[in-house]
């Protein structure tokens, strides 16, 4: 991420380095321990809701199904192949033999390791479910459970993991300032709020301003990670939801940019996880052009809030963790930006592309230049989430696959010529001469 404008969001043309392995760092993977072995990690005075909670799992299960959400057959063929890696969502030595073998250095850790049954759901569902309608008290407690069997599970080889903190950011605004920096020290490295606020004050209300500012501060990230979403509108029609699941984490954006929320606090980074990268670049191209003065837009009152383009806000503070990235999504990222597209495995979940990573990288990266792969498969997560490159360098030496295994030829000319003119392009909205003034700002 940059502070200047979308075509310098590029990668530099040459390598020096192509048989070096890949530093690769996944920004979404996830943990969670089986629900009942929250109870050490719970405050005493919630067990009882806790067990009631407990005792809802086969009613929930079984509504799933019903809805769709899960299929019983896949399910069981899905426990039965991967007995022994499912275990890494919990189990340290396990978790990375797993990423071992997957070629992943380091990892940003999400809750909810199974995404099937939900066997491993934070306590009062404030994992991947996390939601503004969720009763304040058990929502924050469910949190502080999952947060600090989180700290503990990280802490065994902190190089490789940074763990994201549940913030039920809707509650107390103190209580959650609190519990920021009270995940700060527990080694806890970025922050997981909800996509949905339901009825409590949106993500333009002030009341926020002391969170977004907490966030800063400690340099933690602020992301949200699709999962919630108003199924009791959806009714038995599991496609709606399908089709909106990655819209709702990725509607706070606007609502903190618009509002000037990145302005008051340009400290502070924001980020879209597991839904995706192909809605940015059209985003970006309507935002900016009416803050650049479209058509369109010149009969609205000027936006006081931002002194930059919407894009400038993006490159400088925004990020997404687009896992599975796709080709559609690759072919785009000039407009998107090289280093604002953070790659994902999604371990452990079936959607993902764990245990057969390897093979997905060559498919999906073999024809992208080496340098912007090492953008998009490590070096930007590493700046964002700040892990220690030089620390994690031997391991990725070990188990990193090279540009060869991915099928990226030794001679880059050629690779990096037949992408020149969407490099030098970029941002069309913006270097094709639509507007006199990119409108940066001071």
């Amino acid at each position: 991420m940059t502070d200047d404008s979308a075509t310098s969001n590029t990668a530099p043309q040459g390598d020096t380095s192509h048989q070096d392995p890949y530093l690769i760092i996944s920004s979404d993977c996830h943990a969670g321990l089986p629900t009942e072995r929250y109870r050490p990690y719970l405050d005493s005075r919630y067990h009882r809701q806790f067990d009631e909670f407990l005792g809802q799992r086969d009613a929930r299960r079984e509504e799933a199904t019903r809805l769709g959400i899960r299929n019983e057959a896949f399910a069981e063929k899905w426990f039965h192949d991967n007995e022994e890696g499912l275990r890494g969502g919990w189990d340290p030595a396990q978790r990375l033999k797993e990423l071992d073998g997957d070629g992943v250095a380091a990892e940003v850790v999400f809750p909810d390791a199974d995404a099937v049954d939900s066997g491993t759901a934070a306590p009062f569902g404030v994992g991947l479910g996390l939601s503004g309608d969720q009763d304040p008290e058990l929502g924050m407690a469910g949190a502080r459970a999952h947060n600090r069997w989180l700290a503990e599970f990280v802490s065994e080889n902190p190089e490789r993991h940074c763990g994201v903190a549940l913030l039920p950011v809707t509650a107390d605004p103190a209580e959650v300032v609190a519990e920021i920096h009270r995940a700060r020290a527990s080694g806890l490295g970025a922050l997981m709020i909800p996509s949905m606020w339901v009825d409590a004050p949106a993500y333009h209300d002030r009341r926020y301003d002391p969170v977004w500012a907490a966030a800063a501060e400690t340099g933690m990230p602020v992301l949200t990670h699709s999962g919630a979403a108003p199924r009791q509108e959806y009714g038995d029609h599991l496609g709606i939801y399908v089709s909106e699941v990655t819209w709702w984490p990725a509607r706070p954006l606007w609502f903190l940019l618009w509002s000037g929320v990145f302005e008051r606090h340009p400290g502070l980074r924001f980020g879209v996880a597991e839904s995706g990268c192909w809605w940015l670049p059209n985003l970006l191209w309507f935002m900016d052009r009416l803050y650049l003065g479209a058509h369109g837009g010149k009969k609205l009152s000027p936006f006081a809030e931002l002194r930059r383009a919407p894009s400038a806000y993006v490159d400088r503070q925004v990020f997404v963790c687009a896992t599975n990235t796709k080709r559609r999504e690759l072919a785009q990222r000039y407009e998107i930006g090289v280093d604002n597209i953070l790659w994902g495995s999604d371990f452990p979940h079936p959607e993902g592309t764990w245990p057969a990573t390897r093979d997905w990288l060559r498919r999906t990266f073999h024809d992208i230049p080496v340098d912007e792969t090492r953008r998009m498969l490590g070096l930007a997560a590493a700046e964002v989430f700040g892990f220690d490159t030089e620390r994690l360098a031997p391991l990725a030496r070990r188990i990193g696959p090279t540009p060869a295994e991915l099928g990226q030829p030794a001679d880059q000319a050629a690779v990096v010529a037949s992408w020149a003119r969407s490099r030098e392009t970029g941002r069309h909205w913006l270097t094709g001469g639509d507007f006199p003034v990119l409108g940066t700002g001071a």
